[in-house]
Order: C-alpha cells, then sequence, then structure tokens
C-alpha cells in the first residue's frame, strides 16, 4: 500500500542513468547500482497480461474532468476549479444520448450520461462562508477594511475566493483522453465558465460503459531497498515522460529509472535512504524521463505495484 501524499511541488530532475528499452543491465556507469531495479522491472513486465478488453473496450487512463486549454487560472479560480466548485446559470438539458469514441485503431459506439449528470459529477458541492470577500472567482479582492471607531486598526491583508465558478453554457463536443488504445477523441460535455478562457470538459461516457483498469500482478517478494514506485503521470510528450515518484522525506540522491519494451514500459526511482531517524512522511518528486521511441499505446506501469499509471494533468 502507497503511503499518503503529504508534500508537493518538488523540483524537477532529470533522467540520468537510466535503464532503457533493450540495454543491457551490466552495462553503463550506473547499472550496477540499479540492477535491482531492471530485475523487478523485467519480472513487472512479463506480469503484465491484460484482457482482451485492453484492447477492445474504453480504459481511460486519466482522470473524466478535462481542460481544453490553458484556463488563465487565478489563484482564486484554480482553488474553485480543484475544490469543484460550480454554480449553473443557465438550464442544464437532462436528454441522454450516444455517440462515438475515436480510437487510433477504429472506433466504438458507447451510451453517454446527460449534461445534467455530467454537471452533477462535476459540481462537489458548495464552498464555505467568505464574507467580505469577491462575490466570485477572479474579481479584484475588497480594499482595506477599517475597524469602526476614532482608533480602528486597517487591515489589508489578502482575502481568497470562495465562491463558485460560473457556468454561462453547455454544449456536447470532444476531447482528446489517453486511453489504453492511444490518445482517443471521446464524447464530452463542455461547460462554459464565466472566469475561465476556456471551457472545463466532463467526460460523457457513462460509468456502466468503461473498462475498469485490469488488477496489477506485482512480485511477491519485498521491493528492492533503494528502489521507489512512481505514484502517476504529469505529461506525456512523444518519447518524454514527466513522472511523480513518491519519495521519503529524508531520501536523497533521487534518480529516476525506466525498463522500455515494445510492449510495455516500467517506471521509478532510485534513492539514498538515511540511516538515522526521519519522519515516516510520502513525498511527491516529478521526474523526467526520455524513452527511446515514443510512448505511443504502451502502459506505463509502476516498478513496485505493476499497476497502469494514469495521467493527471499539472
Amino acid at each position: 500500500m502507497r503511503r499518503s501524499v503529504l508534500s508537493l511541488g518538488l523540483p524537477l530532475l532529470l533522467a540520468a542513468g537510466c535503464a532503457s528499452a533493450g540495454s543491457d543491465p551490466t552495462d553503463g556507469p550506473s547499472s550496477h547500482r540499479w540492477e535491482a531495479f531492471d530485475q523487478r522491472a523485467v519480472e513487472v513486465a512479463e506480469a503484465w497480461r491484460p484482457g482482451a478488453e485492453w484492447r477492445t473496450g474504453y480504459v481511460p487512463l486519466q482522470g473524466s474532468t478535462v481542460l481544453t486549454g490553458d484556463p488563465g487560472f487565478t489563484p482564486e479560480t484554480e482553488a474553485a476549479f480543484q475544490a469543484g466548485w460550480y454554480r449553473a446559470q443557465v438550464p442544464i438539458p437532462p436528454t441522454r444520448v450516444g455517440d462515438v469514441i475515436r480510437f487510433p485503431d477504429g472506433t466504438l459506439t458507447l451510451p453517454l450520461v446527460s449534461a445534467d449528470e455530467a454537471y452533477r459529477q462535476l459540481d462537489q458541492g458548495d464552498p464555505p462562508p467568505c464574507p467580505g470577500r469577491p462575490k466570485r472567482p477572479g474579481l479584484p479582492t475588497p480594499g482595506p477594511t477599517v475597524e469602526p471607531g476614532p482608533d480602528g486598526s486597517v487591515s489589508s491583508a489578502p482575502l481568497t475566493a470562495c465562491l463558485p465558478l460560473t457556468v454561462t453554457a453547455v454544449t456536447l463536443g470532444a476531447v482528446p483522453v489517453r486511453t489504453s488504445r492511444g490518445e482517443a477523441q471521446v464524447p464530452a460535455w463542455l461547460f462554459t465558465v464565466e472566469e475561465l478562457a476556456t471551457p472545463v470538459a466532463r467526460i460523457a461516457v457513462a460509468p456502466a460503459a468503461v473498462t475498469p483498469l485490469p488488477e496489477p500482478s506485482a512480485p511477491v517478494r519485498p521491493a528492492p531497498d533503494g528502489v521507489v514506485g512512481a505514484q502517476d503521470l504529469v505529461a506525456v510528450d512523444g518519447a518524454r515522460l514527466r513522472v511523480r515518484l513518491g519519495v521519503g522525506a529524508c531520501d536523497t540522491g533521487i534518480t529516476p529509472l525506466v525498463r522500455e519494451r515494445p510492449d510495455v514500459v516500467v517506471v521509478g526511482g532510485g534513492v539514498t535512504r538515511l540511516t538515522g531517524e526521519c519522519i515516516d512522511l510520502l513525498k511527491l518528486e516529478p521526474v523526467t524521463v526520455t524513452l527511446t521511441a515514443p510512448l505511443g499505446t504502451r502502459p506505463v506501469l509502476d516498478v513496485l505495484t505493476g499497476a497502469p499509471l494514469s495521467l493527471v494533468p499539472r
């Protein structure tokens, strides 16, 4: 089981000395140090046996809420987006429809949820009360507050918007989604938000039509000492992957590692553990690895659990 994430936003590291597809574990200056990673990565890759629906169904490898471009976030609007605070200023239609997902290798027709159902999935509740703060995200904060009385003090502390994003229109469209069959064009309800520069999309495929991720098959033996797992994918750009490793609070020498094969990619990292006492916290360390070929439709597996990683854009 992975430890709870308690710290984010650490600096980016460039991959160095990573094992790559077709490399010899005994070749290279860092290969001896990370031989344990290579051995486990090979076991994880050979154990990867997804069912037929991995290539025939709809298996999304990212979340159901998608930004369609640069939203032009402010701190206030980003907080509202992350919290799922919305308010609808237009009627949200309850009509259900069906539509086609377009994969690189073909199409698939699946039932969709209505815009009303998608909005209810998107909206995560109301923000807490915030008297004296902006009337909606993105508006300027009020000026200094003067307490009543002749000796009233002036407060100029910054205030944070805590009201929902305003939905002013909704249409059915399609957005690119990373799936088990590569990047697909997937039907989505596009919600125009007054405070953002681009719509917020909610994938419209009915939950019952979504194929769940296969159960991972990790080696039964404990993970090698000094080898850490990958928590998720931050970005995929051809042959470059941005991954977040789960490292200890006192780990040093953090090095991203990758084992590349024609059918699968296994990622993780190597660290140097502190010999003394250290607080038991998990931190997310963003790193970059470069493959010898574009990722394409290959799944990216965590070296510790064998689970396929989902894309969580940051």
